[in-house]
């Protein structure tokens, strides 16, 4: 039964990045809609390369569309209007409302000089999104003290205050100095924002708590504010990443007695959220590397989606992975690309217009027999099919510049069928093919067809990615309910003022 209760909306600021607001923010969704609200999530400005597309074929941050799925509800825009995809060290790709409006670089991005008409566009879809659902949690970005950027500032402060949403400015106790990131973070505050900052959440706390009790009462003191909770760090819950900085610590080396699958690691790697399953396949090991000797040794090779794709597979050819990668395919390996490396297995990769960079052309890996020109519209859109001979619908979702077609005196043999009758892909045979559709691997009838000609090794059963996904944001919640004072969070956004 849902509540009828308004509360007012809720915002997870941080004392700097990575501090675990996307994760927290997804827990106090769950709870909401455990505690029978209808929440829905909101981060105004969203920088990631791992995205996702909306029912209406729109795109936005990773994080959200898990947020939504934590809160029950569907992905929107609303929930990230403003979308910052980096395509190099100092310049991104910006989406607004889901569509891209070109490409800026970060000083142009930053200037105050029609800040406002983005600030207008933000806040339209909070207010959209506000009249819906109840409540809403938000989420910052970043740091709240980035005192040199404050008037440019579209998603930390200066949202809160157009949401008039309560703060809770989450640190990470992890990384060291917390006492100093939370006190300088609440004191580089004008007086109006420090107002509105009502509680203090320590985050991914090791060892035992009892030993904090007097760093939390110095805390409250210091700051006049109070420790609304100190929630353990753990490692048995497994929410999706926003960052692919994560990727790192899954760089391992084959094992015996499963299949082992190698996704390649890009320097752009973009959805790398497509191989969540498979981690959790009990019949595969997963590793993610560039190495060319850990490349031969896997049994199935996947070439990720990347966000410059030309710059990527320079760097393929230029490291000596794109050879690894033929050799360890005509040595008995699968090799299957998803979007930009179903771009790269191709004969060539064209972008005569520059839409990704200066490189104009480039030779693929000649695997399949197609070739791909970049084109300046971008496709995106939630999608079902079917692939092959199996009846199975499945569900996907595409995002990609560019326009891939078979080579002259080429047969047609797509991978899959869109329910619209459109085709998708290329399948050479079994070890050989490619891709458009981001989440084909969220599919178990597609693992079982990815995996069919490895049944020797296989002796576990398959997995139900979407029951395990729920009973993740259940065990979050748990996870923080049992270390947050949740009394006092709803008495906070109950008390408005």
């Amino acid at each position: 039964m849902k509540s009828t209760e308004i509360l007012s909306p809720i915002m997870f600021a941080g004392t700097g990045s990575d501090v675990g607001k996307s994760i927290i923010a997804a827990a106090f969704c769950r709870i909401f809609h455990q505690d029978g609200y209808h929440p829905a999530p909101f981060k105004a400005q969203n920088m990631a390369l791992n995205s996702y597309a909306t029912p209406e074929g729109l795109e936005i941050g990773r994080a959200q569309a898990v947020q939504a799925e934590a809160a029950g509800v569907k992905c929107s825009t609303d929930m990230n209007p403003l979308l910052l995809k980096p395509s190099s060290d100092h310049t991104s790709q910006v989406v607004l409302h889901g569509k891209p409006i070109g490409n800026q670089h970060a000083y142009d991005y930053f200037r105050k000089e029609g800040r406002e008409e983005l600030r207008r566009e933000v806040c339209q879809a909070f207010d959209r999104l506000s009249r819906v659902y109840n409540p809403i949690v938000m989420e910052g970005a970043g740091s709240i003290s980035e005192i040199n950027l404050r008037d440019s500032d579209l998603v930390n402060m200066p949202m809160a205050q157009h949401a008039g949403a309560n703060v809770i400015l989450v640190a990470d106790i992890d990384r060291g100095g917390v006492f100093a990131s939370v006190y300088g973070s609440i004191m580089l505050q004008r007086e109006e924002d420090r107002r509105r900052i009502k509680g203090i959440l320590i985050n991914k706390f090791r060892g035992d708590i009892r030993l904090f009790e007097p760093g939390i009462k110095m805390l409250e003191d210091l700051c006049d504010i109070p420790v609304v909770g100190v929630i353990p760090y753990y490692k048995d819950i497994h929410i999706e990443e926003e960052d692919s900085v994560v990727l790192h610590t899954k760089n391992m080396q084959a094992e015996k007695g499963k299949v082992n699958v190698a996704v390649v690691l890009l320097r752009h790697l973009s959805n790398f959220t497509d191989f969540n399953v498979l981690e959790r396949e009990p019949r595969v090991h997963l590793f993610y590397t560039n190495n060319t000797d850990e490349i031969m040794k896997a049994n199935i090779i996947l070439l990720p989606g990347s966000k410059s794709t030309l710059d990527d597979l320079y760097e393929l050819r230029r490291n000596g992975v794109a050879q690894a990668i033929i050799r360890a395919h005509r040595e008995g390996a699968t090799v299957m690309g998803i979007c930009g490396g179903f771009q790269m297995m191709g004969q060539e990769i064209c972008d005569p217009e520059h839409v990704e960079g200066d490189i104009e052309r480039l030779p693929g890996l000649g695997l399949l027999p197609v070739s791909t020109t970049m084109q300046g519209d971008k496709v995106t859109k939630q999608v079902e099919f079917t692939f092959r001979n199996d009846v199975t619908v499945c569900k996907g979702y595409e995002i990609h510049m560019g326009a891939t077609s078979v080579l002259e005196k080429e047969k047609i043999s797509p991978l899959n069928t869109l329910s619209d009758g459109r085709s998708d892909g290329y399948f050479v045979d079994s070890t050989c093919m490619g891709t458009y559709i981001h989440g084909i691997l969220d599919n178990a009838a597609f693992i079982d067809f990815l995996l069919e000609p490895f049944a020797s090794k296989m002796k576990e059963t398959a997995f139900d990615y979407q029951t395990f996904k729920e009973e993740q944001y259940d065990k979050l919640a748990e996870h923080v309910r049992k270390h947050v004072n949740i009394p006092l969070i709803y008495q906070i956004m109950r008390n408005n003022d």
